[in-house]
């Protein structure tokens, strides 16, 4: 006795791949508008911050550079006077000098010591754009000249 084979095999394999062939099309049908919009906003806010930072850096960078030519300015200063052997008189000067390009003004106090063979120089360095910012503060010492009066 044999009975034919029933198609009813067959149709939960047709029903299966309907169903999976709707799960593979549902999977292949790509982001919403919102998702999109979403992925661009956090895109968006990351590049703001990257922008910021190196900004910032840009401007710290500057800032550094102003003070290293600001402190070597002030150390030429004190150079010059021990180079030079020279023994100023106590008070204030005051001049420009540029560099690096960049326009300094220099401002020297030069004062007296408890001993009299050395004089106190203090120099303050302002770049000429910005008067208000003390880019440089040196102390330095000076010796008194061979021969020199006391």
């Amino acid at each position: 006795m044999s009975t034919s084979a029933s198609p009813t095999p067959a149709l939960p394999r047709k029903r299966e791949m309907r169903t999976q062939a709707r799960c593979a099309s549902s999977l292949i049908r790509g982001f919403t508008l919102i998702e999109v919009l979403v992925a661009l906003a956090i895109l968006a806010i990351a590049l703001a911050a990257a922008a910021r930072a190196s900004g910032m850096s840009i401007s710290g960078s500057d800032r550094l550079k102003l003070r290293l030519l600001a402190s070597w300015t002030a150390q030429n200063r004190i150079a010059e006077h021990t180079a030079r052997h020279a023994w100023p008189d106590i008070g204030t000067r005051s001049g420009e000098v540029e560099q690096g390009g960049i326009p300094m003004h220099w401002e020297e106090n030069v004062s007296a010591t408890p001993n009299t063979l050395f004089r106190r120089v203090e120099i303050v360095i302002t770049p000429v754009a910005e008067p208000q910012y003390q880019a440089a503060h040196l102390s330095g010492y000076l010796t008194a000249p061979q021969g020199a009066a006391k």
